[in-house]
């Protein structure tokens, strides 16, 4: 049961995931967090350069101190004051020390910097790389959506549409020609076709005979003979 039920709530919280997993957002999102990171990496290389920039300075101070106490030991040696001469030898040999301890931070905060720099260079690089990419691909999900949505407009215009009643109408169409035709067929059986070809035989002949009667006015013909009826005799003679 627990198994069962487990599976449910995967599935269950699967299928939220992947309505929210939109890729057009998340592209969008990735191009806001880089976007974000570059502001964080110019403080970060503020804080580098103006580490380099205090450790510059102080390299000059202790350079400064180095020629003021260099000097001053020369001049306690000359006036014969070896005792202060030992203790301006001390304090040179001490910022000399500190000097090189400087020196050998502001190396490394230099080559920190120029680190930073070219890593910034890499980042922004390959930030408009990634977001040139991500745009791109925006488009082309977003094309592909516009395609989906006319693609399925045009599955249900085919199937549900203009063409399905197209085929319906002819269809019945060709139903209806069918049954009429049968119906007139079975009108023109019950009719005597006979009767019909008798008097189409004798408007024929007629026509004939009017025809023949017009050339014999016209001379083109002999005029037929009349024939006058016979008269009834009645024992052998005729009847007046």
């Amino acid at each position: 049961m627990w198994n069962r039920l487990s599976r449910v709530m995967r599935s269950f919280f699967g299928f939220f995931i992947s309505i929210a997993e939109n890729p057009e957002l998340i592209l969008e999102q990735n191009i806001r967090d880089m976007n974000d990171q570059v502001p964080r990496m110019n403080e970060s290389i503020a804080m580098v350069k103006a580490n380099e920039t205090l450790l510059q300075k102080e390299e000059a101070k202790y350079k400064n101190e180095v020629a003021d106490l260099t000097a001053k030991v020369r001049a306690a040696i000359q006036a014969g004051r070896d005792d202060l001469a030992g203790s301006f030898a001390t304090q040179l040999e001490s910022t000399r020390g500190a000097l090189a301890r400087t020196q050998g931070q502001l190396t490394t905060a230099s080559a920190a910097l120029e680190k930073a720099l070219n890593v910034k260079k890499a980042f922004l690089r390959e930030k408009d790389r990634k977001t040139h990419e991500a745009m791109n691909a925006i488009r082309d999900h977003r094309r592909s959506q516009w395609q989906k949505k006319v693609a399925d407009a045009m599955e249900q215009f085919e199937v549900g549409g203009i063409s399905q009643t197209h085929d319906d109408m002819v269809r019945k169409i060709e139903e209806e020609t069918a049954v009429n035709e049968a119906r007139m067929d079975m009108a023109l059986g019950n009719v005597d076709q006979q009767k019909f070809k008798i008097e189409e035989e004798a408007e024929k002949i007629r026509a004939s005979e009017l025809v023949k009667q017009f050339k014999a006015e016209m001379g083109l013909i002999a005029p037929e003979p009349s024939q006058s009826a016979p008269q009834k005799t009645i024992g052998g003679k005729e009847r007046a």
